[in-house]
């Protein structure tokens, strides 16, 4: 190369490298939170960083990169930094602060959390809505074919939108977002820092480390993406290898066993029964305009693939595959919130990340060859299926040469340390994709998360993992540490009550207007049995109909108290065991409280009558009204939420 040649090279770059500088800034925001008043004491500060659209074009449009640092809880000065790049692609990294405020890696370093271009609360944010309109879509009545075509279409204008918008959406993808973090870091002043990536985030961070090496003091990599020509195309045998793993625990588990003895083969004849006859249950409107949502055969098998992120949503699965086989409309209609979170992502910068980097690089023919080793499946998932009809009309008009290729090879030869965590039950990074991630480099540490799902990082011992390779990055990370987890228990032996999840939801949301009246009729009741159990032992009452009524309404009230104390402690118990089984009642050890409330449902209705029929031998008439009203109450409450059904 000639001297010249160089020159003008360096003319090229400086030229280029000026106009970038001019386009990037990071300026001081208001809180993100304003009303997180544990948020807005701590010492966290809030910013916006601008950068150029269209890195490769210096004068393209500016977008704000939404961005917190939470300072180390050591006050360190010049601490080091942990940056973590969210998953989706299309989820906030600064939504899911809450994570981070106690967070172990905390204690001496500061943790910076963005949200990826287009995505929360950077601007432009692409198309948010659009996962409603998935939800939409997948509530209806209609065949897997028209489903996929609705949802191209929305997607599709989704992009007219963003482009007549002034987007440009060839700008969204891994490489525009490793210079995002670049410029960051040397904003924020940190010479190096420590990269945590999540899931696709894992891509991202790969995508990062080589092209920025330098920026890296070390890599966190928790379920990894491998190879992203595979990332659509083995997706159904990633489904269908993690799934097995379930069936057979379920074998190997005298309990799960009993209650589920064809666990397998119950869940392919919900395929076959779903395709022909879907169920429709009924939702609430904040969930879905129409307030019904239609369970096709795609919407169970995706609905069993995400149970599989997640531990205790894993220990349900048995139990959630038999409330498909029996058509259980009333439990089915709790998990359609799933659904809603499920389809949460920013899907604008879903799709643009997608369509320029992953499906290009993704074959339709080796995907369903892959699914075709399924038979009784049906096909694979068309949750994910339906992406390749997307992208191949969101790059109709872009010739292939364009999509995003890059060449990670370098990878070999940082010299940073790096950890791969990989869930044992992950059924779209799965625990082999960690194997083979850690082999990319020569400095890695390959740990599996014996029992979990997906991004198994995210739980105690994966804190206690990645704190302490952070500390001492050099030791080889305790491999076995995840044998130490809580063996999974598949969940059997429940009684299903829909009423016991709305009961839940109602409590927890502690509105005061609809719980008061239930917190008066608790307290008359209180004062009632202490006050008139007391006359009665004193032998106050005169008369064989006093003392009956009142002796009826006070093991009532009694009743009562247990019957609703023992539902919350019931409640409060379960969820810490485990929080999903609570959207389809409690365990059989607590029967004994459904039976409560038919006996106080039935001594109620028995005060009733005998106060009625004998009201003018009864004294203190108003008081033993108001009493029976408090039951009365109560049985309403009951009913509301479902505990008690006709």
């Amino acid at each position: 190369m000639t001297r010249t040649t160089i020159i003008l090279k360096l003319f090229i770059f400086a030229i280029v490298f000026s106009g970038w500088s001019q386009n990037v800034s990071l300026d001081k925001a208001d809180s993100f939170f304003p009303y997180a008043d544990i948020l807005n004491e701590d010492t966290i500060t809030w910013h916006y960083l601008s950068v150029p659209e269209n890195w490769e074009k210096p004068e393209s449009n500016t977008i704000k990169i939404a961005v917190s640092v939470l300072k180390n809880k050591a006050n360190l000065e010049n601490a080091p930094a942990v940056v973590f790049i969210q998953g989706g692609p299309g989820a906030s990294g600064v939504q899911n602060i809450g994570s981070w405020v106690n967070h172990v890696l905390r204690e001496n370093n500061d943790i910076v959390l963005f949200d990826i271009r287009g995505t929360g609360y950077s601007e432009p944010r692409l198309c948010p809505d659009l996962g409603a309109e998935f939800l939409t879509i997948l509530a209806k009545n209609q065949s897997p074919e028209k489903d996929e075509e609705d949802k191209t279409n929305v997607a599709f204008s989704c992009k007219q939108e963003l482009i007549k918008n002034g987007v440009d959406t060839d700008a969204y993808h891994s490489l525009s977002v490793a210079k995002d973090l670049n410029a960051l870091r040397s904003k924020l002043g940190y010479s190096k820092w420590i990269v945590y990536g999540a899931s696709y985030g894992t891509y991202m961070a790969q995508v990062y480390a080589s092209y920025y090496p330098n920026d890296v003091q070390s890599l966190i990599l928790d379920s990894s993406i491998a190879d992203i020509s595979d990332y659509y195309t083995e997706n159904t045998s990633n489904y269908m290898t993690s799934l097995g793993k379930v069936f057979n625990a379920c074998k190997n588990d005298a309990d799960c066993n009993a209650e589920f003895p064809n666990l397998e083969e119950d869940y392919y004849a919900v395929i076959a029964d779903l395709t022909d006859n879907p169920i429709t249950v009924s939702v609430s409107k904040n969930i879905v305009e129409s307030e019904e949502f239609t369970f096709n055969a795609e919407d169970f098998k995706i609905a069993i693939q995400q149970t599989l992120y997640n531990k205790q949503f894993i220990e349900i699965m048995p139990l959630l595959i038999s409330q498909f086989k029996e058509r259980n409309k009333d439990a089915l209609g709790t998990l359609v919130a799933s659904f809603s979170s499920l389809l949460g992502l920013d899907y604008g910068v879903y799709y643009c990340v997608s369509c320029n980097e992953a499906l290009p690089n993704n074959d339709i023919q080796v995907f369903e060859s892959n699914a075709a080793q399924y038979g009784k499946l049906k096909g694979g998932l068309s949750f994910y299926k339906s992406d390749f009809k997307v992208c191949e009309k969101w790059n109709l008009s872009k010739p292939d040469s364009l999509a995003q290729n890059y060449d990670l090879s370098g990878l070999a030869n940082v010299d940073f340390p790096v950890i791969v965590i990989s869930g044992e039950y992950d059924p779209i990074t799965p625990l082999t994709n960690g194997e083979k991630v850690a082999k990319k480099f020569k400095n890695a540490y390959a740990v599996t998360g014996y029992t979990y799902g997906h991004v198994p990082g995210f739980t105690f011992i994966g804190n206690e993992v990645i704190g302490a390779f952070t500390k001492n990055p050099s030791q080889q990370p305790d491999a076995e540490a995840f044998k130490q987890a809580a063996k999974m228990q598949l969940v059997s032996n429940v009684t299903v009550n829909p009423g016991v999840s709305n009961m839940g939801n109602s409590i927890g949301q502690m509105d005061p207007l609809f719980l008061a009246p239930l917190a008066i009729a608790f307290l008359i009741m209180i004062a009632y049995i202490f006050i008139y159990s007391f006359n009665l032992v004193r032998k106050k009452y005169q008369g064989v109909s006093n003392k009956i009524i009142r002796i009826i309404t006070i093991i009532t009230s009694i009743i009562g108290l247990v019957t609703i104390t023992g539902l919350v402690l019931a409640l409060l118990e379960v969820m810490n065991k485990n929080f999903f089984i609570l959207a389809f009642g409690l365990p059989e050890n607590f029967n004994y409280l459904f039976t409560l409330t038919i006996v106080f449902t039935a001594l109620t209705l028995i005060s009733l009558v005998f106060f009625i029929v004998r009201i003018k031998k009864i004294s203190d008439r108003s008081i033993m009204l108001s009493v029976l009203f408090s039951h009365m109450l109560l049985i309403t409450y009951m009913f509301h939420w479902g505990i008690i059904s006709l």
